[in-house]
C-alpha cells in the first residue's frame, strides 16, 4: 500500500488554490481557480484540494494561529534552506506561526505557517 496523495478539505478551494500555486509555488497537475478539485505536485505524494464535506463554519477553521489542540494534521515541506524560504514567503506577506528555529533533538531547522484554510505547514531542513 502506498500513499498517493493527501487531500485537504477546505472551505474555499479557489483561495487555497492560489495560495499553493502563487505563494508556495507548487506545480498544478489538475484544476484551476474555478474547479472544485485541484491537485499539485509535491514530489512523490501529491497535494489535492476539495471543498469541505460538512457544515462547519469556515471562520472556525481560521480562528487559531498558534499551535492548537484543533490541529489534526500538518503538511511538512522539505526545503533546502528554511531561512531563505521564510524570507521569500514573508516578502509575499505570509504570516508565520513560528519563525525559523533549530530543533536539535529532531535534527531539523523548522518554521511554521498556515494556509488560508488554517492547515498547519512546517518548512523543514536537516541540520
Amino acid at each position: 500500500m502506498n500513499l498517493s496523495h493527501f487531500r485537504l478539505l477546505v472551505p474555499d478551494v479557489c483561495e487555497c488554490f492560489t495560495f499553493y500555486r502563487d505563494i508556495i509555488g507548487l506545480k498544478v497537475l489538475h484544476g484551476n481557480e474555478e474547479t472544485p478539485y485541484a491537485e499539485f505536485q509535491t514530489g512523490n505524494i501529491n497535494l489535492a484540494l476539495e471543498p469541505l464535506m460538512g457544515n462547519e463554519p469556515p471562520q472556525v477553521l481560521r480562528e487559531h494561529k498558534d499551535f492548537s489542540i484543533h490541529d489534526r494534521a500538518a503538511l511538512i515541506f522539505k526545503v533546502d534552506n528554511v531561512d531563505s524560504v521564510y524570507d521569500q514567503l514573508r516578502s509575499k506577506h505570509v504570516e508565520f506561526v513560528k519563525k525559523p528555529h533549530d530543533t536539535p533533538e529532531w535534527g531539523h531547522r523548522v518554521a511554521y505557517l498556515r494556509d488560508p484554510a488554517g492547515t498547519l505547514i512546517e518548512l523543514n531542513q536537516g541540520l
